[in-house]
């Protein structure tokens, strides 16, 4: 499970790599939401159900973070 923040490495393809002020969900590929959904799908396959859950627990820590960044500002 811990392999799935792998999916991280599509922040390599932003420019600038790191902004404190992006939120990465709908931004980078990986985290889009038609990617989110497929994730989500990945449930449905027994040997897939711990990458999908990790992909998809992934997902609502970003989330979390992106509604703080919301609340702060």
């Amino acid at each position: 499970m811990t392999a799935t923040m792998l999916v991280d490495v599509d922040h390599l393809l932003a420019d600038p790599v790191y902004d404190p002020g992006r939120c990465s969900i709908g931004f980078h590929p990986l985290h889009q939401y038609p990617a989110i959904a497929a994730y989500g799908m990945l449930l449905i396959w027994p040997k897939l159900r711990v990458a999908a859950i990790g992909f998809l627990t992934h997902m609502v820590l970003d989330s979390v973070d992106c509604v703080w960044m919301h609340y702060e500002n």
